[in-house]
């Protein structure tokens, strides 16, 4: 009798992450609400811009779209000369893994101006798709 009460609470308390357990459902969802998310194309869509601060020019460029398990991913790049300045999520799989992964992936990319960059602990899937549409991105702008 003195080991019912112990086995049924652990009982209960091990069960209570395997009900709470959400699978993803395969969704994207862009980053930003008042932006939609782009068609999935089979050549990545880039756009120039002058910038208005001393002349330069910015240039903007969408990644492929890559379809992974989790959900499609599809990245935009801007560039300010040779330097990536900012990379927006333009897909992203609704998952929370995913959305902890993004800004780590994004802040890397920024670091390491490259695709060459690690994979999220947790989230190597939607990485995986990252890096992917990400190194789309850089070649395309050539």
């Amino acid at each position: 009798m003195k080991r019912v009460i112990p086995v049924l609470v652990l009982t209960v308390a091990g069960l209570i992450p395997v009900l709470r357990y959400a699978p993803s459902d395969g969704t994207t969802t862009p980053t930003e609400a008042s932006t939609p998310a782009a068609p999935p194309a089979s050549t990545p869509p880039s756009s120039s811009t002058s910038s208005s601060s001393g002349g330069g020019s910015s240039q903007v460029v969408a990644g492929s779209t890559v379809n992974t398990e989790k959900g499609a991913v599809q990245v935009e790049v801007t560039f300010d000369g040779d330097k990536i300045s900012a990379v927006r999520f333009l897909q992203q799989p609704n998952h929370p893994q995913t959305e902890a992964a993004a800004p780590k992936l994004v802040a890397e990319t920024l670091q390491a101006q490259s695709a060459d960059i690690d994979a999220v602990s947790g989230a190597t899937i939607t990485s995986e798709g990252y890096v992917e549409s990400l190194q789309a991105a850089l070649d395309a702008r050539g």
